[in-house]
């Protein structure tokens, strides 16, 4: 099995911003779960930044904790 390359070293890009929704959707499923890293094969520095970037803007209410469809 081929391993996966981060996404995010593979790009040289380190801009984590917590006001980005349209990168940190890419790595959140349909239900409002952050996907894990041996999934999204994002590496551990970068998994975690992206983390807290997701959390932060779920606290802003940027994105949301759960999908409309399962509230």
């Amino acid at each position: 099995m081929q391993r996966k390359i981060c996404w995010f070293c593979a790009n040289n890009d380190e801009d984590f911003d917590y006001r980005d929704e349209r990168k940190l959707r890419r790595f959140i499923t349909e239900r409002g779960k952050i996907i894990p890293r041996r999934v999204s094969g994002v590496c551990a520095r970068h998994q975690r930044k992206l983390g807290r970037a997701v959390k932060k803007a779920r606290h802003l209410a940027i994105l949301p904790y759960a999908s409309e469809m399962f509230r």
